[in-house]
């Protein structure tokens, strides 16, 4: 089971509510076995069809276990182009779909299953 701090999904939701129509998109950080914070990337690029992050600029760092990322519509199903980038980037993948809300958070795995989670 997935485990995830509260506040990190309010400021989820909060960057996607921001950034929307726009998608966002930025890493996973796992600290003890909890995902508790984003990574943003500098040079990502955030449009209204797809958001583009640059993985040259991190730093090595085994704490990042994978990505989030809005969709400005009520879909929560990852696309080809997300099943291709989850497969290149850790191990648990979030979208969050339009409005953002506590309901519009979906988690998968690189191979595109679900995943079940827990806030903590």
């Amino acid at each position: 089971m997935i485990k995830i701090d509260k506040e990190l999904l309010e400021f989820i939701s909060y960057a996607a509510k921001n950034t929307y129509p726009n998608e966002f998109a930025a890493f996973l950080r796992d600290e003890e076995g909890v995902i508790s914070e984003v990574v943003f990337s500098p040079y990502s690029v955030f449009g209204n069809s797809s958001a583009t992050i640059s993985h040259f600029s991190l730093p090595i760092d085994t704490s990042i276990v994978g990505t989030v990322h809005s969709h400005p519509t009520r879909n929560g199903s990852p696309s080809e182009g997300d099943l291709s980038f989850f497969s290149h980037y850790g191990k648990v993948h979030i979208i969050v779909r339009y409005p953002y809300e506590n309901d519009d958070f979906f988690f998968y795995s690189r191979n595109g299953e679900r995943l079940e989670y827990e806030v903590i």
